[in-house]
């Protein structure tokens, strides 16, 4: 007789057993974009395994104090990032906390509510990965890098059309936000996994379902890998599919001072260019595909980077899970950012 083998164990089944939390970390300026991509995470998994904090929950100053005092939400006194320390703490250690709630609607602070860690926890905000106890606490983190045009455009339409300000305060703050997010937040850079910078793409605004993007993602190099799970693209789809402009660009880069890697996604590319490259993921994984990319004819640089950006995040939990390592794998941090740099 002839020993069966088992099928490999759904991903999401392999999570829901462990002990691990783990936690990703989103960092970037207001109406960069961060929701974006921590959106797509989201998609990925389950409903119950996944979970959000916004660490606008976290601001001491509700918008009525700031405007009195003249205080952004950009500079670290008007947070209180030592409970959120402490909360990242708890999470960590699959404990229950009391969390605090801003309310953007009003302007001010909701009830606290009771949290309960998921299996995977996203943090996502201005401060994510300002201090070394934030980082220490972080299992993969990325920051979302805009250039000035798009992300203003992206900051007048989140607030004007979803959050009800007139244009004229809108374009007011950003001009006075612009110190401290060079003081803050985009020091920050230097502490993430991955970074993602937006630009207009040169083919133009796109077709009517939404503009086009030039994006890059900067990735440090994983120090460790799963080895069956492999990116591919295939040249003759490429070649044979494809009715629309668009670019890839790759060049070695180091991101602050580390190995990594610079992938440029430009214009639009037929879905069925990376369909292998899903397909190969939830083989692998047993993860389902993305909710953002199925289903579509053409996928932008954004849709491109957002699955390249699961496959990272997937492959280093894969990592914790098969070496039974729920810590960070990059080397002890000991760098500053924020207000350390000025102290």
């Amino acid at each position: 007789m002839h020993e069966e083998t088992q099928p490999p164990a759904h991903f999401e089944d392999v999570i829901g057993r462990s002990d691990v939390i783990f936690t990703i970390g989103v960092a970037g300026d207001s109406g960069s974009g961060k929701s974006t991509f921590s959106g797509a995470i989201r998609e990925m998994f389950a409903p119950d395994l996944v979970s959000t904090i916004t660490l606008d929950d976290y601001h001491l100053l509700d918008r009525s104090a700031r405007r009195e005092t003249g205080i952004t939400p950009l500079a670290p006194e008007a947070n209180d990032i030592a409970l959120l320390e402490d909360h990242l703490g708890c999470l960590k250690r699959g404990e229950t906390f009391i969390k605090p709630v801003y309310d953007h609607t009003s302007g001010t602070f909701g009830s606290p509510v009771r949290f309960s860690p998921t299996k995977i926890v996203i943090l996502e905000g201005l401060h994510t990965l300002f201090t070394p106890a934030l980082r220490r606490n972080l299992d993969f983190t990325l920051f979302v890098d805009p250039d000035e045009t798009v992300k203003r455009e992206w900051k007048i339409k989140r607030d004007v059309e979803g959050r009800g300000y007139r244009r004229t305060n809108v374009l007011r703050e950003i001009e006075m936000r612009k110190p401290d997010y060079d003081r803050y937040i985009a020091p920050q850079r230097a502490f993430a996994d991955s970074v993602v910078r937006v630009s207009p793409s040169k083919y133009g605004g796109g077709d009517p379902t939404g503009p086009l993007y030039r994006v890059t993602l900067l990735q440090k190099r994983p120090q460790r890998t799963v080895q069956n799970i492999t990116l591919s693209i295939d040249l003759l789809d490429i070649l044979s599919l494809s009715e629309r402009s668009f670019s890839l660009e790759f060049s070695p880069c180091g991101l602050d001072g580390m190995p990594g890697g610079a992938l440029t996604v430009d214009g639009e590319l037929h879905a069925d260019v990376i369909r292998q490259l899903e397909r190969h993921v939830e083989r692998e994984t047993g993860i389902r595909s993305i909710p953002s990319i199925s289903g579509k004819e053409y996928i932008t640089a954004v849709d491109m980077v957002r699955l390249i950006l699961a496959w990272r995040i997937i492959n280093t939990r894969i990592f914790y899970e098969e070496t039974g390592d729920g810590r960070r794998m990059n080397a002890p941090d000991s760098r500053k950012t924020g207000k350390e740099i000025i102290d």
